[in-house]
C-alpha cells in the first residue's frame, strides 16, 4: 500500500490537526485585526474561537491541496454562507476577500503555497504537500491507535 495523503483522511480531523500544527509551529504570520474582523457580510459577529485564523488557514491549505490552483474569488465562494434577510428569502453571500487574501499571503510566507504564473491564483508547493501528507499520516496513525 502507498503512502497516506490528505485525500485519505476525514476533512474535519485533518483540519483540526493541521491547525494545531500551525499554531504549535508559531511561524504563521497573524494579522492584528483577527480578533475584531467579521469573516463575511452575512455574519453579525466576529468568530468566537480565538484560533479561527489557524483553522481557516488549514482549511484553505487542504482546499488548494485537493485542487490544482485556487484564487481568492473561489475561496470567497467556498467560505461564504447564507445571509438572514428577515422575512425576505435568504441569499448566498461570499466571504470577506481581505480575510482570504491574508490567509493566502500567510501560507505563502511560510512556504506552503506559491503563486501560479500560468493560470493565476495559488498552488501548493512540494514542501507544503510534504507537510500536509505528514500531518495526514499522523492523523491516520492516531485514529488507528484509538481503535
Amino acid at each position: 500500500m502507498g503512502g497516506v495523503t490528505v485525500r485519505d483522511v476525514d476533512a474535519q480531523k485533518f483540519i483540526t490537526a493541521y491547525a494545531a500544527f500551525l499554531k504549535r509551529q508559531g511561524k504563521l504570520p497573524i494579522p492584528a485585526w483577527v480578533d475584531t474582523v467579521k469573516t463575511s457580510a452575512s455574519n453579525e459577529l466576529p468568530p468566537q474561537d480565538a484560533d479561527w485564523y489557524y483553522v481557516r488557514a488549514a482549511a484553505v491549505a487542504r482546499h488548494i491541496y485537493l485542487r490544482k490552483t485556487v484564487g481568492v474569488g473561489r475561496l470567497r465562494k467556498v467560505h461564504g454562507s447564507t445571509k438572514n434577510r428577515g422575512s425576505r428569502p435568504a441569499h448566498h453571500v461570499d466571504a470577506a476577500g481581505g480575510v482570504e487574501r491574508k490567509v493566502l499571503q500567510s501560507l505563502e510566507k511560510i512556504g506552503v503555497l506559491e503563486q501560479d504564473e500560468d493560470k493565476g491564483g495559488r498552488r501548493i508547493t512540494e514542501s507544503g504537500q510534504r507537510d500536509l501528507d505528514r500531518i495526514a499520516k499522523t492523523t491516520v496513525d492516531e485514529e488507528e491507535d484509538d481503535e
